[in-house]
């Protein structure tokens, strides 16, 4: 007889481990979820990190478009 095979319970992550977070949008480039939410997903219920799985596709962590090069960074 075997021995059962060692699994872990993974909590379900959209984490790409590209971890940048956009300085204008405050998302994170490789997720696109929020610093509140990485921070807090382990402690989050699977409803509740489901959803904002379900969401993250129609999110856009980089804005498209120029941001306006040397003269939008002087209007600052």
């Amino acid at each position: 007889m075997s021995a059962p095979v060692w699994t872990r319970n993974e909590i379900d992550s959209p984490c790409v481990q590209i971890c940048v977070v956009h300085p204008e949008t405050r998302l994170c480039t490789g997720c696109n979820r929020s610093i509140d939410e990485i921070t807090k997903w382990s402690k989050m219920t699977p409803a509740t990190r489901a959803s904002i799985m379900a969401e993250l596709p129609s999110r856009q962590a980089v804005p498209k478009g120029r941001r306006g090069g040397r003269a939008a960074r002087l209007k600052r």
